[in-house]
């Protein structure tokens, strides 16, 4: 069986100052969380971190943790210079970087302000995710493509990690068939255990496919938790968030909110889904409570993951 791992992720900046954030990802490092993950968003009235610029910045004040992006919207990146940045963190921080890519939500605010095309999103991700697999591979490469086109490309240094992990991310028949084609991971969306399982068979169903497996290891899903009451104000704020991503679903099927053991339970629920790898996001905002959330996490849940290995 693979083995559990949690990693801890932020999407609006949830500090009240860059200290509180460095004390949080100090705590992180020391505390054996598995990774963290910055949700990529460029043009936001809310205040969000560059994802690659976090990346680089996490490079250098940790030694051991392991960070990724989730997601990379590949429809707004120059492949090429994303290879490049990629590469280079890994290089920098001695193989830690975990990439993560995906087409982007066609509700993102991006789309209108920076006038893409929604319906070409696809198209440019597969093209993308084509140079970026051959760069980091390949001494010259050359692309044309409708939406991109290279000629004789190089990218050096090349990534330390040998096979260096390319994750997909999303649920739609798309993002399956690029995870089989070129991912070495994939990350959930916003699913249910009942809803992660078939998505998990369907994936490793097209692997084979193509002559290839995903690592068992590699297959990650994300949900929010809090210690604490249902009724806290913060669980309130968190909801409206998640209702513009939910459909029409129960919002409260994407929290654990109680004490350490609703959170292993719901973590169970998703190992036994297929899931092995852990993006979890707390509820709250401000330094101190950001803090005492992971702290609990660190001490009350993370201990207990051998059992479900």
């Amino acid at each position: 069986m693979a083995r559990i791992s949690v990693g801890m992720g932020i999407g609006a900046f949830p500090f009240d100052t860059v200290q509180g954030f460095w004390r949080w990802v100090d705590l992180c490092e020391a505390g054996g969380v598995d990774s963290l993950w910055q949700s990529d968003r460029i043009v936001s009235t809310e205040p969000m971190l560059e994802s690659m610029s976090v990346m680089a910045a996490l490079a250098g004040r940790t030694r051991r943790l392991k960070f990724g992006m989730n997601v990379v919207s590949l429809a707004f990146r120059d492949p090429v210079l994303l290879a490049k940045q990629c590469a280079t963190i890994d290089v920098l921080s001695e193989g830690r970087i975990l990439p993560a890519f995906g087409i982007g939500s066609p509700i993102s605010a991006e789309w209108a302000a920076l006038h893409h095309d929604t319906k070409t999103r696809g198209a440019k991700a597969d093209e993308a995710l084509e140079i970026i697999h051959r760069l980091w591979r390949e001494d010259h490469v050359t692309f044309e493509g409708e939406h991109f086109r290279i000629t004789d490309a190089s990218i050096s240094p090349k990534p330390v990690q040998e096979e260096l992990p390319l994750w997909i991310g999303g649920s739609s028949e798309g993002a399956i068939r690029r995870t089989a084609r070129y991912g070495t991971g994939w990350q959930s969306t916003v699913e249910t255990p009942a809803e992660t399982a078939p998505l998990i068979a369907r994936i490793k169903q097209a692997a084979a496919e193509v002559g290839r497996e995903i690592d068992p290891g590699h297959f990650g899903v994300g949900f929010a938790y809090h210690f604490g009451r249902d009724d806290d104000p913060a669980i309130e704020a968190a909801q409206g968030i998640y209702r513009r991503i939910a459909a029409k679903r129960d919002v409260r099927d994407f929290f654990a909110i109680g004490d350490a053991e609703t959170i292993l339970e719901r973590i169970k629920a998703y190992v036994d889904a297929g899931a092995s790898k852990f993006i979890l996001r707390t509820l709250v905002q401000g330094d101190e409570p950001m803090y005492e959330q992971t702290r609990r996490m660190i001490e009350e849940v993370l201990p207990e993951l051998g059992e479900l290995s």
